[in-house]
């Protein structure tokens, strides 16, 4: 893979996060902690109502971090990051996620003109 260079840094990704999402609280959206060329780490802080019944982290919340990693991994990357959709994602639970704050760690396989 050629070189990787940020377009954007961690506190930049942030700000266009609030901006694409103005109606989420803070705390309620998933930032960034840290970015580098070819990988990006984010976390979410723990509500309650982010449980399952059975007291684990829900499905849907996990998916949402990992969406959100692998969309501002784009954005860092590219020029016209805002505009990258999720063309699939599939997510295998091997065991239930004990209630806490949700940390992710993304990784660029690929960076390509059209996918990532």
């Amino acid at each position: 893979m050629a070189e990787l260079e940020l377009k954007l840094d961690a506190e930049a990704v942030n700000a266009v996060l609030r901006r694409a999402f103005p109606d989420k609280a803070p705390g309620d959206l998933p930032l960034v902690s840290r970015a580098e060329p070819g990988r990006v780490w984010i976390k979410r802080d723990y509500r309650p109502d982010m449980l399952r019944p059975g007291g684990t982290i829900s499905g849907p919340t996990l998916m949402e971090i990992a969406d959100t990693a692998a969309f501002t991994l784009v954005l860092c990357h590219t020029d016209s990051g805002s505009m990258a959709v999720t063309s699939s994602l599939t997510m295998n639970f091997l065991r239930g996620a004990a209630p806490g704050d949700i940390h992710a760690e993304c990784a660029l396989l690929r960076l390509g003109r059209r996918n990532a």
